[in-house]
């Protein structure tokens, strides 16, 4: 994977009004994706699939997760502090993020000429993270 900052942190200048209303006064979703595949007491498996030109809107992040990119593409992210990145994707790529608690939130659009595809595996707080985790 190759991400290049397009627009730093804490510039909301070039964003186009629709994307800042959206981010502003909308209802954020907290899923991971659009599609659940499958879910049991410890993950979630998320289906993306996007087609030039299609979005996921704005998406707050509360828990950790891989996710790996099956097909390849080219991507926009725009995140809630302002950054704006352009991603490259390669089939195969994979990434870990923890954002348990941190309500980091993103968009992704498909800016390429192919379908994009991405699988996310979801970890839940388990019984065992409650107890060991608990104040």
């Amino acid at each position: 994977m190759q991400c290049v900052e397009l627009n730093p942190v804490g510039n909301f200048d070039p964003w186009e009004q629709e994307m800042m209303d959206e981010l502003l006064h909308q209802e954020i979703k907290e899923s991971l994706g659009e599609r659940l595949v499958f879910e049991n007491e410890t993950v979630k498996l998320w289906d993306i699939r996007l087609e030039p030109g299609e979005r996921i809107p704005f998406r707050k992040h509360n828990t950790n997760y891989n996710w790996v990119c099956v097909t390849g593409g080219l991507a926009l992210t725009r995140h809630g502090d302002g950054k704006i990145s352009m991603i490259k994707l390669e089939p195969g790529d994979t990434e870990y993020w923890e954002f348990k608690g941190k309500n980091y939130t993103n968009d992704l659009e498909n800016i390429g000429d192919r379908t994009i595809a991405i699988n996310i595996l979801e970890y839940k707080e388990t019984d065992i993270e409650q107890l060991l985790f608990s104040d």
